[in-house]
């Protein structure tokens, strides 16, 4: 084994390469103007890719190597849950408000993809697998299990959906003039979890509070309700 192949091949190297990605990710996209399209997230996700691919890692490999991230996955969706504190009060003020549109965007959520994927004449697998793409990662992970789905595959159109709401939400949100930062939040939360809390957070506390609302109580509806709709596709 070469000195290369000793490095490449070491037990923290996939920590390192994704701290570093992240870190340079994040330098790059302050530089630029903190552009919508280059968030740090996405860009670090494919150079961990592209580096992966060249250095001929595999992704059970980097995944052992990145497990204390891993881990790290439920501590830091419950810090995102302390804005929801402060916004607890607007919310019970507001709750037939947030139960309806909790009930909206779980219908649209669900039947976009199952319809979506049905139409293409996927898999019943691929189809459970893309059930829990609006679900922040560690439930996502959670419902995975229960419904017999690929874990993997489903960890990454999680990320890919929340990177894209992220993305996309502030743009789309002002395009059609909504300026609450109540609803705002609420709509990035609710479709793009917790990237696009982390997003919310940047726009307002208010946002941010509302956003993380959105993320935990759609996280709770779906726990329910995605295992039913998945004993449908033989779930």
């Amino acid at each position: 084994m070469s000195a290369l192949d000793a490095v490449v091949h070491a037990p923290g190297f996939g920590l390192a390469l994704t701290l570093v990605a992240y870190l340079g990710a994040g330098e790059l996209h302050r530089r630029l103007g903190r552009p919508a399209l280059l968030a740090p997230v996405l860009l670090a996700m494919v150079a961990v890719a592209v580096c992966l691919r060249l250095l001929g890692i595999s992704y059970e490999e980097y995944l052992a190597s990145v497990s204390v991230l891993t881990l790290l996955l439920g501590p830091a969706t419950v810090a995102l849950a302390l804005p929801l504190l402060r916004s607890g009060r607007a919310l019970a003020s507001s709750a037939l408000e947030v139960g309806l549109v909790l009930v909206v965007t779980g219908l649209v959520s669900v039947g976009v993809t199952v319809g979506a994927l049905v139409a293409f004449g996927v898999d019943d697998e691929l189809l459970r697998t893309a059930l829990p793409r609006s679900v922040t990662t560690p439930v996502a992970l959670t419902i995975t299990e229960t419904i017999r789905a690929s874990a993997t595959l489903a960890v990454v159109l999680t990320l890919v959906s929340g990177v894209l709401g992220a993305v996309a939400a502030p743009a789309l949100l002002s395009l059609v003039r909504v300026r609450d930062p109540r609803a705002r939040g609420f709509a990035t939360g609710v479709t793009s979890h917790g990237i696009g809390t982390a997003r919310a957070l940047a726009e307002s506390e208010v946002a941010g509070g509302w956003s993380s609302a959105a993320m935990v109580l759609n996280a709770l509806a779906m726990t329910v309700a995605l295992p039913l709709v998945a004993r449908s596709f033989g779930g």
